[in-house]
């Protein structure tokens, strides 16, 4: 297995039209591990490479666990065989579909549902960062100090110290990034011109039956290491 800076549970769509969108639209085919030919995309303001730059080394994916070293003492077949038994004991989530949505200042697609549906959601990434977290190295202290610059309430700072990432927990929002940061007059055209192409593509219901462990390259690029079916 190759060795990595930084592991990661995400959610990756199985491999069908929406897999194949968000890796042509970012650029970067986190389950392959390569790269992908943007579309030709009618009416956006600037280039779709720079649109996405920012989100491309991730891959398309929602975030279940965020990134993390690895703790001394663990080793990167360990987190496999941890991340296999846990997925197995996590249970299948379903919701109505997908939205495109405005988060701030960037493009992503958003869960719709009940709130029975979301709570559901919400527990699985819950489960997946608590029962995982052994394997988590302590954050370096630069990295705690970016994360507050961005302003934390007083639980979103408990769980950077707890957690290792402030947005956990009560705080999770899913979502599926299509955009780097977009200015107020970018950011209605960029969704003008994404808006017909993914709509065809977001599956209604939208089941989340798998999660993935993925791991970060020397470059900074995630790639898939194992798919973690749900419920064995």
């Amino acid at each position: 297995m190759p060795d990595f800076a930084r592991y990661a549970i995400y959610y990756l769509p199985e491999p069908g039209p929406l897999a194949s969108f968000g890796a042509a639209w970012l650029g970067w085919d986190v389950e392959a591990g390569t790269e992908v030919p943007h579309p030709q995309v009618e009416g956006l303001p600037r280039p779709l490479a720079e649109i996405t730059a920012t989100p491309r080394k991730y891959g398309f994916h929602g975030t279940v666990k965020p990134p993390f070293r690895l703790a001394e003492g663990h080793d990167a077949e360990g987190l496999v065989a941890a991340a296999v038994k846990l997925a197995a004991r996590l249970e299948p989530v379903e919701l109505d579909g997908l939205e495109l949505s405005r988060l701030g200042s960037f493009l992503a697609l958003t869960p719709q549902g009940s709130k029975a549906q979301l709570s559901a959601l919400g527990a699985l990434a819950s489960e997946s960062v608590q029962g995982l977290d052994a394997f988590r190295a302590p954050a370096p202290q630069s990295e705690l100090d970016r994360r507050r610059k961005s302003g934390l309430s007083a639980r979103q700072e408990s769980y950077l110290q707890q957690w290792g990432y402030p947005y956990v927990m009560e705080d999770f929002r899913f979502h599926l990034t299509l955009s780097g940061r977009l200015s107020a007059i970018d950011a209605p055209a960029v969704e003008e011109a994404l808006r017909p192409l993914v709509t065809p593509v977001m599956p209604e219901p939208f089941r989340i039956e798998s999660l993935c462990l993925c791991g970060e390259d020397a470059e900074g690029r995630f790639h898939l290491v194992k798919r973690l079916p749900l419920g064995g």
